[in-house]
């Protein structure tokens, strides 16, 4: 399992904690890698005093590159070169968000049946730090049924051999979960958009990536309010 992380001592441990539920109900050894990106607050030390027994194996390294496709891509590679890619699956998820504890086994089950790939779908607990009109369109606007194609990084789990088939995630600044899924689409490996395996993420204001969750829903909050300025305009 690889998580990048920037800047996320406040929600790193629960991360981690759901990674160690998953790994429980999981048939194989699950070895967790965090790679850090320019990290400036307490990250690193909430991942020193970190209790490693619910895995096989819990390492962390500072990322060489920059930004979430840089550091995605070192952790999985990190990974391949230590296990080699036969056999190997990757999981994927972000620090900000919490798995279900079926998260990975039920990845193995598709697997199973045929999938190189699985994209997953988020769900958001927490929706205090917007007002309730992004909710709404939000949840309007989003499909988690089988077949749905939304795109998260904090939900994309994949064979080591497709990843290197499709070249891995680019070094980006965002959208990397983006370019993978083309890549995977265009080398031809087979992909399930499941629903089956969602993984609950946070809304926070502030992302870590430009272009993520959380500036998509900035985006909803400024629709919102523009359509409530016309209201008043009108």
């Amino acid at each position: 399992m690889v998580v990048p992380a920037h800047n996320e001592e406040a929600l790193l441990e629960g991360c981690l904690s759901s990674l160690a539920r998953a790994a429980a109900h999981c048939h194989l050894p699950t070895d967790v890698v965090v790679v850090l990106d320019r990290c400036a607050d307490r990250t690193a030390e909430i991942l020193r005093s970190q209790d490693d027994s619910g895995f096989a194996r819990l390492t962390w390294f500072v990322g060489r590159g920059i930004g979430v496709g840089a550091t995605r891509d070192e952790g999985v590679r990190s990974l391949i070169d230590r296990f080699g890619a036969a056999g190997l699956w990757i999981a994927n998820t972000d620090a900000d968000s919490e798995v279900p504890a079926d998260w990975l086994s039920r990845q193995l089950a598709h697997a199973a049946s045929g999938a190189d790939a699985i994209v997953g779908t988020i769900e958001v607990a927490d929706w205090s730090q917007h007002p309730p009109s992004v909710r709404r369109r939000h949840l309007a606007a989003y499909r988690a049924v089988p077949g749905h194609h939304h795109v998260h990084g904090a939900n994309l789990a994949l064979s080591a051999a497709a990843y290197l088939q499709c070249g891995g995630f680019p070094p980006v600044a965002s959208d990397e979960d983006v370019a993978l899924i083309r890549a995977l689409e265009a080398t031809g490996q087979s992909l399930i958009w499941a629903a089956d395996l969602p993984v609950v993420t946070s809304s926070r204001t502030a992302g870590r990536a430009p272009y993520g969750f959380a500036g998509h829903l900035s985006d909803l909050a400024r629709v919102v309010d523009t359509e409530a300025l016309s209201d008043v305009v009108c």
